[in-house]
């Protein structure tokens, strides 16, 4: 069982094929249908409600893994899906550093997931401020990659 997922937060096309060499890594090698394989590595998506995901990474996310105002269709949390998968890692990418993704990232850390945050699929509002959020996320100990 990979106890992995990505999490996306709003506008996820900063740079869409860093991203989704990612996922082909992590889904390289496992067999079945593309349902099956998504269901090994999980995409949810955490959004703003005029959030518009590019086309390129749309075909990996679903309506259940979809979270707008902290929760999805069902009324669920981000936090209690990946609970429910058995998800231990999380990566995380998105817009914007210094907002979303280092607000998302300290929930997902204090809720006891280990955070990896993807550093080369993030974009940010300002320089100086991406680099703080970075160094922030570092201290709190999670994984800058």
């Amino acid at each position: 069982m990979n106890n992995e997922a990505l999490v996306l937060t709003d506008r996820s096309c900063t740079d869409s094929d860093r991203i989704l060499k990612f996922i082909q890594t992590k889904t390289r090698g496992l067999k079945g249908e593309e349902h099956e394989i998504l269901d090994s590595f999980p995409v949810l998506l955490i959004r703003e409600t005029d959030c518009k995901i590019c086309r390129e990474l749309a075909q990996f996310i679903v309506e259940e893994l979809t979270f707008t105002d902290g929760e999805n269709p069902a009324g669920q949390s981000c936090e209690e899906i990946l609970e429910l998968l058995d998800t231990t890692d999380v990566y995380v990418c998105g817009i914007a550093t210094e907002y979303c993704v280092k607000n998302t990232c300290a929930d997902l850390h204090k809720a006891g997931f280990k955070v990896h945050v993807l550093s080369k699929c993030l974009a940010y509002v300002g320089h100086e401020g991406h680099l703080e959020a970075l160094k922030e996320m570092k201290e709190m100990g999670m994984q800058v990659e």
